[in-house]
């Protein structure tokens, strides 16, 4: 497929690489997903209570901390 772009006179162009290392929103979502698995909840109601609760434990600060360890 490359050359066929090649032939038609365009650049292939590749993203750049993408990886949990490289993506800051990772860390906050692993940390969600870690309370989210700690509340072990097995019902939609108690899923999305336990959501919410995982959401407050996000606190401004814990939200600045966050950023600044993201650089």
């Amino acid at each position: 497929m490359g050359e066929a772009i090649e032939a038609a006179g365009e650049r292939l162009l590749f993203p750049p690489p993408s990886s949990p290392d490289l993506e800051p929103i990772e860390q906050l979502f692993a940390k969600l997903k870690a309370l989210l698995r700690t509340a072990a909840r097995r019902t939609v109601d108690s899923l999305w209570n336990a959501i919410g609760t995982a959401l407050d434990a996000l606190t401004p600060g814990a939200c600045r901390n966050h950023i600044a360890n993201c650089g």
